[in-house]
């Protein structure tokens, strides 16, 4: 990628004393925030435009998804992973959690997933008085796989919805073909229905990877199935609240849409325009984007992994890094580098105390400024207070 091209993600944006949820926690605070999933990159030009032109309309009344903008999604789920998918299999969401919720209210029965996790994966089933089971995910050779055998013993006679995360947030996994394989064909004999929440599809970091939605691994399944899908993370407009559901099959479409009614609002108008905008023109901008990403990741990998007590498992998906803090011996690591002034997400509230997830969602200048502090507060530490 040509140096240039790298120009449109270096500028830092002052987002400090406006209405940024990220950057407002430290308020009036020496710290970077790197802990929600909210990049600080402009959105692309593309989208900007956008915006712009519907602003420029000056009525912003109740919206509905035009034929445009079906056309859009549509066609990139065609280009991106060879999906074919109607029209009538796309219910719109304003964002990803709230698809969690509905699906735990929509389907009866108890949920299961696997752990470290989401927090709204946590949250939602008993937020719709649904009971939630869990079984941890393993690693073998710092590398995290499913652990069927705990999924199987997690199951309960009333177990009939399972959560997925496909990339998986924290870990970073983007799994592979044969790994949905066995999910889908574990659903299947179990008779779950499966919500896939695969809002960070379009960040795998690996050149040679496509993502495969789960639905398209077995047709059996994709019958059962709720993928969550939004551009809020890639193009970075969370703020606008866009996102929208494929749920082929019709019942349980209109569970799902029947769920909704009432308590789910209308996805604004401009979250509509911006959607259009990021599937239909910004391809070369994502592309972008990932080379910048990469860089990130694999600077973040060779700083932290020199930092005795630290240990990062490598990035497939996401521009979320997942960080064993164990080792350093501190108790609370989150205070510890938070203190040091950078903010990062505490792995408790992912199911897993001890670890950190880190955003490096960011300019590098951003980036190494909140890794030399990370440095600089492990080099004060006493030898005897670290583990190798």
């Amino acid at each position: 990628m040509r140096p240039e091209k790298h120009d449109a993600f270096a500028g830092v944006i002052d987002r400090r004393g406006g209405d940024s949820l990220k950057w407002n926690r430290y308020a009036g605070r020496d710290v970077l925030p790197l802990w929600v999933a909210d990049m600080d990159f402009a959105a692309p030009p593309a989208i900007v435009r956008a915006l712009e032109k519907r602003v420029a309309h000056g009525c912003f009344g109740y919206a509905e998804a035009t034929p445009a903008l079906l056309e859009a999604v549509i066609g990139h789920l065609q280009r991106a992973y060879g999906w074919q998918v109607e029209a009538d299999w796309l219910v719109w969401l304003p964002g990803l959690v709230s698809g969690l919720n509905v699906a735990c209210r929509a389907v009866d029965g108890d949920v299961l997933t696997a752990t470290p996790i989401y927090p709204p994966f946590l949250s939602a089933p008993g937020l719709s008085g649904k009971a939630l089971a869990t079984a941890a995910l393993q690693q073998l050779a710092g590398r995290w796989l499913w652990d069927f055998a705990a999924l199987q013993r997690a199951l309960t006679p009333n177990s009939r919805l399972l959560l997925l995360c496909h990339p998986h947030n924290p870990v970073g996994r983007a799994w592979d073909d044969d790994e949905l394989a066995q999910i889908a064909a574990f659903c299947n004999e179990h008779q779950l229905i499966v919500c896939s929440d695969e809002i960070h599809c379009q960040l795998l970091l690996d050149q040679q990877r496509r993502h495969r939605p789960l639905a398209m691994i077995d047709a059996n399944l994709a019958q059962r199935s709720i993928t969550l899908m939004a551009p809020s993370k890639t193009y970075n407009i969370p703020g606008l609240g866009c996102a929208f559901a494929v749920i082929p099959n019709a019942a349980l479409r209109r569970r799902f849409t029947a769920t909704m009614r009432g308590i789910v609002p209308h996805v604004n108008a401009l979250g509509l325009a911006a959607m259009e905008a990021a599937y239909r023109d910004c391809d070369d901008w994502q592309q972008a984007l990932l080379a910048v990403l990469r860089d990130n990741r694999d600077r973040v990998t060779a700083v932290l992994g020199d930092i005795p007590g630290l240990r990062v498992n490598q990035v497939e998906a996401t521009y979320l890094a997942w960080i064993d803090a164990r080792g350093l011996g501190v108790g609370d690591a989150t205070a510890f580098f938070e203190e040091a002034g950078v903010g990062l997400s505490n792995g408790a509230d992912f199911g897993l105390p001890g670890w950190l997830r880190l955003n490096f969602g960011c300019p590098r200048a951003t980036l190494d400024a909140a890794l030399e502090r990370m440095l600089n507060a492990r080099s004060r530490l006493p030898r005897a207070a670290t583990a190798s």
